[in-house]
């Protein structure tokens, strides 16, 4: 069975467009009421965002069914050890709820995130593969840990997580040497290729590689407009506000799809073994977005039927 989740918006666009911090978790709640399975938050340093794991924690608190998530967590923007108590303490919060999604950021965007923080944009993959084996360890119960990057003679002790080996941990990347990495070292997958014939033969890769379970997700920018004008203006609108590219660039990299719930929906069901389909609403207008957010829940139920 898939499961349907939404992406809540938490950059500076859609607070600037007069969305407040306590109305994003509304969002989650009526995510929750309308029968999503999920919601998500990114996380960045580069458009002034909410913290995820703080807006995170306020979903833990309001919602109690949901699975809450990270699309995608930067985790070198955090001390290693600190973010390992963190996500275990959103945990714990929220029941065994989290799931953390990562990556090592974009290049050409992200190289100003690290400096931010002082951390070097060489070898992030391996620190990244590294961070998230120093979460495991941590999360297990490991005296210390020692990778190819960072090394801990010693670590704290922390409580047991809600399940063994704690939150599962995925790979938002999509280059051969990240299906690789996912097959071999993460819980779960997180693309969002443009063209589902990608999406299909990579995920054929990461079984082929693969020597643990992984769960396939997707991310998926969607606008549910039955004017399909419309559609296509929103879009580049939204493309234009938050990559400062037009619609046909953007969608080169990403999937993006707009159009009726069902075309939406047909679209969806092209990306073959996704498991959990994450949501973002291509909008950073309050009015827009609340008006999709049902329309969403009616694609997440054409796709169930």
């Amino acid at each position: 069975m898939t499961n349907y989740g939404l992406v809540v918006p938490t950059y500076q666009p859609i607070l600037d467009a007069g969305r407040t911090a306590p109305e994003l978790v509304d969002v989650a709640v009526s995510a929750e009421e309308l029968g999503l399975d999920s919601v998500w938050v990114g996380d960045t340093l580069a458009r002034a965002p909410l913290d995820a794991f703080a807006v995170l924690g306020a979903f833990a608190a309001r919602t109690s069914r949901v699975t809450l998530g990270t699309s995608a967590l930067l985790p070198a923007l955090r001390d290693p050890v600190l973010s390992a108590n963190q996500l275990l303490s959103l945990d714990l919060l929220s029941g065994g709820r989290l799931t953390v999604a990562v990556g090592a950021g974009f290049a050409g965007r992200s190289e100003p995130e690290f400096a931010f923080v002082g951390v070097p944009w060489e070898r992030r993959r391996a620190r990244l593969d590294d961070i998230v084996g120093l979460w495991r360890a941590a999360w297990s119960g490991a005296s210390s840990f020692h990778g190819s990057v960072l090394h801990y003679d010693s670590l704290p002790s922390f409580p047991a997580p809600s399940r063994p080996g704690g939150p599962p941990v995925w790979l938002a990347a999509y280059t051969p040497g990240a299906l690789e990495r996912v097959g071999r070292l993460y819980d779960g997958w997180l693309p969002y290729p443009p063209d589902p014939a990608d999406y299909v033969s990579g995920l054929a890769r990461i079984r082929e590689l693969s020597s643990r379970p992984v769960t396939p997700a997707l991310f998926a920018t969607v606008l549910v407009e039955d004017d399909f004008s419309r559609g296509r203006a929103l879009l580049e609108e939204y493309c234009l506000r938050n990559y400062g590219m037009p619609a046909d660039f953007v969608q080169g990299i990403q999937m993006q799809v707009t159009g009726s719930a069902a075309e939406v929906a047909s679209r969806l069901r092209e990306y073959e073994g996704a498991e959990h389909v994450l949501l973002r609403i291509a909008s950073t207008d309050p009015k827009v977005f609340d008006e999709q957010l049902p329309r969403l829940a009616e694609v997440a139920d054409l796709l169930r039927s």
